[in-house]
């Protein structure tokens, strides 16, 4: 997932403060179950979800969400291991946030963000974070650096499509466990392939804040994953 949510609320405000220090890896033998979805249109609904929950600042009902949907797209890893996964991607997006509110021109928590600052500024916790949920979820540790680096010119200026497209490659070449997505029979080899670049236009929806065609845009995204899905492949509970 690499949509970058925007909410820029105060960082601990709201009912899900304290879970903000909550360790990103909880025991795996303690968490017996998540959503478990079926249907694309639904997973695409859960995604805006989790983003909009972000930026209203309720934590643990964006951990669920992002669960949620990883849970359709991982379907081979077993429950512990996605919760985890997903709580490490709201805590790089709550480091995010962070970073951003550090570098906010007069110390006003809503004030204008010192690009240039924010652009210089350490960013190590919100890679810690994605390298995190790469390592749960096997994608390549590429995808870490990516996204935050996707992230960071969001916000700065400059080009954030390229890192956000290489990213969302590596994440789906996880969820399909095939290293050569996107196949291509002729042209554009280099190209991030049609779901990666269909997850980029959902990014610049959400930026917009059009939620109902980003969740349009999202679903067959899911669909294709689920015709790639082996069908022999098991489901892990």
């Amino acid at each position: 997932m690499a949509f970058e949510a925007t909410g820029t609320a105060e960082l601990l405000g709201g009912d899900d403060a304290s879970d903000a220090t909550a360790n990103c890896c909880p025991d795996a033998a303690a968490v017996t179950s998540v959503d478990r979805l079926t249907e694309p249109e639904t997973v695409a609904t859960r995604l805006c979800e989790g983003f909009k929950r972000h930026d209203d600042r309720q934590r643990s009902a964006a951990i669920e969400a992002f669960a949620a949907v990883d849970s359709f797209q991982f379907r081979h890893l077993d429950a512990g291991t996605v919760r985890q996964a997903a709580t490490a991607y709201v805590d790089a997006l709550w480091a995010k946030d962070a970073v951003e509110d550090r570098h906010r021109r007069g110390g006003d928590a809503e004030g204008e963000i010192d690009q240039e600052a924010l652009a210089a500024a350490d960013w190590s916790a919100v890679e810690s974070a994605l390298s995190e949920r790469a390592a749960r979820l096997g994608i390549d540790a590429e995808y870490a650096t990516l996204t935050t680096a996707g992230w960071r010119k969001h916000k700065t200026g400059g080009d954030y499509w390229t890192p956000h497209l290489r990213a969302q490659q590596l994440e789906l070449r996880a969820v399909l466990r095939d290293p050569s997505y996107p196949h291509k029979p002729r042209h554009g080899t280099d190209g991030a392939g049609p779901e990666a670049t269909r997850y980029l236009l959902g990014v610049e929806l959400h930026d917009c804040r059009r939620w109902t065609e980003a969740t349009d845009v999202m679903v067959p995204y899911f669909a294709a994953i689920e015709r790639a899905r082996s069908d022999d492949e098991p489901d892990v509970e």
